[in-house]
């Protein structure tokens, strides 16, 4: 997984919730660290589908427990780069 989509995953729940982008680490809990309740999950996976034009599984999504799952999440919906393209770190 890319830094770089770790960091517009994070870019865009800071937005999305009013968040400081730097509490945001991949160890996180959304709900004990970053305040998130289980209503803002809904608020949470139309926040990545807008953002990365994605259908996100709602029932997958409601897994998620930290930052980090959320960033690998993201990474397993989004198309592999063709072959031979690297993929920024």
């Amino acid at each position: 997984m890319s830094d770089a989509i770790a960091a517009q995953v994070n870019e865009a729940i800071a937005a999305e919730f009013e968040l400081d982008v730097t509490t945001l680490t991949p160890e996180a809990r959304l709900i004990e660290d970053v305040g998130l309740d289980s209503l803002d999950s809904v608020d949470l996976i139309a926040t990545l589908e807008r953002t990365f034009k994605v259908k996100c599984p709602e029932a997958e999504a409601r897994k998620m427990r930290t930052v980090g799952d959320i960033h690998r999440f993201v990474a397993t919906l989004l198309p592999a780069p063709p072959a031979g393209v690297r993929q920024a770190a």
